[in-house]
């Protein structure tokens, strides 16, 4: 491979290293193991009824949900999910990531660069839960939902709730996702272009490497972070030119929607559902909220707190506009790009229901 082949990041290389960097999490035995992954799959499974129903939507490709999963599950290990990240974040933003006007990426940098995002991608590892994945299987196919069997023991013992409810709490929020995407075809590939959009042109190769490795670090890593879900690093201010805020900006909205949504479903089905949802729900908002020593420092540093207003904005902003015009007028929102609502109609819901419905 020649300097001017590399991208400023290598998938590979960032899968590798997250890979070799990786804490195993809990201690199970091997019939707690089994036992734990089946109901997780079973919990996938359970939870797809209850979400069609709470959100009013359907498939886009009518495909019958008895029959066709409405997503592919895959229970995993941290260092499972952090290589299906990398290849993930590989797929989202390729050929986006070659520097400007044809130059030559320094082999230094870009080995340096997919280490940081690496070592990234092994401490998000760590932290996720579920995670539903558009971008890991052929177009027209059910998107990935990956269920990281070793971070809910963890959190399930910690928090000591009934592990099957939090099973299924945990699918409601990653089938709500997997629904939103089948619903709404057209989004995966939106996500995909205002990604590459932001991190076109980041890399400056007139730079020393390890200014480059500092700057495309960091912004890949928060704009990664913001797209799958989680809150991008606050140092990205610094790397932003006014067009790629403004791009921030509506990708930040739309996964507060995202995200809003699929915590005002998993909520909703109530104790019929999930005998202790409200518990539950409870008891997993003090511990997001608190989190402790070296743990706090490493999320603060990562910027994973920055952004936890604006998914509670997102909830906000759902259950607004459901009060106001119900769940079908909501549902307007997964008609086309020009519905998304807006940065500033996240936090202000009826000026979306006055531009959308008038």
């Amino acid at each position: 491979m020649t300097g001017s082949e590399h991208e400023l990041i290598d998938g590979a290389d960032a899968a590798r290293v997250a890979g070799r960097l990786v804490h195993p999490g809990p201690t199970a035995g091997r019939r707690e193991i089994e036992d734990l992954v089946t109901s997780l799959r079973r919990a996938a499974g359970r939870a797809v009824a209850p979400v069609v129903t709470i959100t009013g939507l359907l498939p886009a490709d009518g495909r019958d949900l008895s029959t066709v999963p409405l997503s592919t599950v895959r229970v995993v290990d941290r260092a499972r999910w952090a290589r299906s990240g990398a290849a993930s974040m590989a797929a989202m933003t390729s050929g986006a990531l070659r520097a400007p006007s044809g130059r030559p990426v320094p082999l230094v940098a870009e080995l340096a660069s997919s280490a940081e995002v690496g070592a990234a991608l092994a401490f998000m590892s760590t932290k996720i839960l579920g995670q539903f994945d558009p971008y890991a299987t052929a177009p027209g196919e059910p998107g990935e939902l990956l269920l990281v069997a070793p971070n809910v023991l963890q959190v399930e013992r910690e928090m000591k709730v009934r592990p099957e409810d939090f099973r299924l709490w945990v699918c409601l929020h990653e089938q709500t996702h997997a629904l939103q995407f089948a619903a709404a075809p057209w989004l995966t590939e939106h996500l995909r272009t205002r990604t590459q959009e932001l991190v076109r042109g980041i890399g400056d190769v007139s730079m020393t490497p390890w200014q480059t490795t500092v700057r495309v670090g960091s912004f890949v890593r928060a704009v990664y972070a913001a797209v799958r879900g989680r809150e991008g690093a606050p140092l990205i201010d610094g790397l932003l030119t006014p067009a790629q805020r403004v791009t921030f900006d509506e990708v930040t909205a739309i996964m507060s929607l995202l995200e809003g949504h699929a915590d005002v479903a998993m909520d909703e089905v109530g104790p019929s559902v999930v005998a202790s949802v409200r518990s539950i729900r409870a008891a997993f908002d003090r511990r997001r909220a608190a989190p402790a020593g070296r743990d706090g420092v490493l999320r603060r540093l990562m910027g994973m707190d920055a952004k936890m207003e604006q998914y509670r904005g997102g909830a906000a902003f759902v259950r607004a506009v459901t009060a106001e015009i119900g769940t079908p007028g909501f549902n307007a929102v997964w008609s086309g790009p020009q519905t998304l609502p807006t940065a500033r109609e996240i936090t202000d819901p009826i000026a979306w229901v006055r531009r959308v419905h008038g």
